[in-house]
């Protein structure tokens, strides 16, 4: 006889349906954003401008989830208010424009192996930001944040590339710190309580502005559609689909329901599963050093998710 099942209270149940949707939604931004690095440098290397080619990402991506919602649920869910409108504008212009648009300007010249190690300084940023708004991180998260920082630091330094140019990092940086104030803040700007919703409107206005942006830096002369590879197209896609619909809108869902330092702690796993993708699918050499700095950076990552599960508790 089978046993009778076991029934929840349904806070507790409600409690561990959320536990389960955090950490599938960080699974996903662990590993498609990990993998987003190398489809960016096959858009830049396809000869797509960078700002354009990640306008396009956005605004597909945006047109597609709007029909996808107004079909499901009716025009009636893609209603915001003012507020909610704005505080939309200000992520997407800070994660989205300034972000995402200076990666992929960087990858021009920026390994995106290296790319990865500098967007591991977000939580680095995060970590400034909170002290700065009056918190005070257990020592535990402080301990794993550098630990983490440090195996991504081993990561770069296995790999000896020597062609980003300077502008190109500092303009990477930036785009950290952008990032960084645009995760901190999101959750204080009043966006819209439905995380598919505020991201619709996020990738709409972060598209846009791609585009106003790409204008300025004089891409539409540079846009030759018949000299683009068809491997650019595909990644591109790629960038759509799983870039943006999926990993996108489950990091929004994270800045809405789960601890700003344990959303960072995918700047750490990332450079892993780039490293661990350049390997299965290009063929690039493993080497100790990059075995042993993804050890370390897995480490940094357990002390930060242990330090933010006591804090919670």
């Amino acid at each position: 006889m089978a046993a009778a099942p076991v029934v929840l209270p349904e806070s507790v149940a409600a409690k561990q349906a959320s536990a389960a949707m955090i950490w599938s939604a960080l699974a996903v931004v662990y590993v498609v954003w990990g993998s987003t690095y190398l489809a960016i440098r096959v858009v830049v290397d396809a000869h797509i401008p960078p700002m354009l080619g990640m306008s396009a990402r956005f605004l597909v991506a945006a047109v597609l989830l709007a029909a996808f919602l107004a079909l499901r649920s009716g025009l009636g869910r893609l209603r915001v208010t003012r507020r909610e409108l704005l505080g939309s504008a200000v992520v997407g212009l800070l994660l989205l424009a300034f972000g995402n648009g200076a990666v992929a300007i960087a990858e021009q010249t920026v390994p995106s192996g290296l790319a990865a190690l500098l967007i591991a300084a977000v939580p680095l940023w995060l970590m400034l930001l909170r002290v700065g708004g009056g918190e005070r991180p257990r020592p535990l998260t402080w301990l794993g944040v550098l630990i983490g920082f440090g195996g991504a630091a081993l990561l770069a330094l296995s790999g000896g590339d020597t062609t980003a140019k300077p502008l190109s990092v500092a303009i990477l940086v930036a785009g950290t710190i952008s990032w960084a104030v645009g995760s901190r803040f999101s959750p204080r700007l009043g966006l819209p309580k439905d995380p598919l919703v505020a991201t619709l409107y996020e990738m709409a206005i972060g598209g846009a502005a791609m585009v106003l942006i790409g204008v300025l830096r004089g891409e539409p002369g540079r846009l030759d559609l018949g000299a683009i590879h068809s491997s650019g197209w595909i990644a591109l896609a790629y960038l759509v689909v799983f870039g943006s619909l999926l990993a996108y809108s489950a990091y929004s869902y994270l800045l809405a329901n789960a601890p700003i330092s344990l959303i960072g702690t995918y700047a750490y796993v990332n450079p892993v599963v780039a490293v661990f993708l350049g390997w299965l699918v290009l063929s690039e050499r493993v080497t100790t050093e990059i075995l042993l700095g993804g050890a370390v950076v897995v480490l940094g990552v357990a002390l930060v998710v242990s330090a933010e599960r006591r804090r919670t508790a």
